[in-house]
């Protein structure tokens, strides 16, 4: 899984690199600043060529800090799943709440301790993992039920009591008219007509022409 490292610091940056390298986390992208990850994260509404799975955020930054770039991830809705773990200075815990309520996932407090990082980015990957494949599952459902949804409205089915006339044998539809047989369970089933005429007929029509 892939792993977003936003920070203005290039040793912030060689450390957490390290942490996780050692951990086994190889997948990892940087940007060292907001609008870097802006660029990198495709804010503009458009999905990413590299999916990311989580944010490692710097809370202080230049230009822009990471509460408000942690705010306009959350507003992408191609991004809103992707947890984002802030990276603060205990001197910085008074933007802590302001971080979750632009929708941050979790903190670290720096400086970084292995033990710490690496438990907090294996609860957010689990979180992702687990969100993806709710994701998954419902998107298989949603297409399970367009696809009955499309078998049903293909199937026609004549249940119910049905008004015919007993001499021309024509069927009452719903809108109350008098329609031919076969008209009427051609609209109403999968059903396709050959015409002919049964013996009974040959013999009342052409008396003539059928013998016994």
């Amino acid at each position: 899984m892939t792993i977003l490292i936003v920070d203005d610091s290039p040793d912030q940056h060689t450390l957490l690199r390290s942490i996780l390298g050692k951990a086994g986390h190889t997948d990892i992208l940087s940007a060292d600043s907001a609008k870097s990850a802006s660029s990198l994260l495709n804010l503009n509404g458009q999905e990413p060529t590299k999916q990311v799975d989580l944010i490692l955020m710097d809370v202080l930054m230049p230009e822009q800090d990471g509460v408000e770039t942690c705010r306009q991830i959350k507003n992408c809705a191609h991004l809103r799943d992707v947890p984002v773990i802030m990276v603060t200075a205990k001197n910085d815990l008074s933007n802590l709440q302001a971080a979750f309520a632009a929708g941050a996932n979790d903190y670290i407090n720096k400086p970084v301790q292995g033990v710490e990082l690496l438990a907090r980015v294996s609860s957010a990957l689990a979180l992702k993992q687990e969100t993806d494949r709710r994701k998954a599952h419902e998107m298989d459902l949603q297409r399970s039920n367009e696809e009955l949804q499309r078998a049903l409205r293909e199937v026609k089915v004549l249940r119910g009591l049905i008004p015919i006339c007993a001499s021309c044998k024509k069927i009452r539809n719903d809108s109350g008219f008098w329609q031919q047989l076969e008209e009427y369970l051609g609209e109403h089933s999968e059903a396709e007509f050959s015409h002919g005429l049964c013996q009974p007929c040959i013999k009342k029509l052409y008396p003539g022409v059928y013998r016994d």
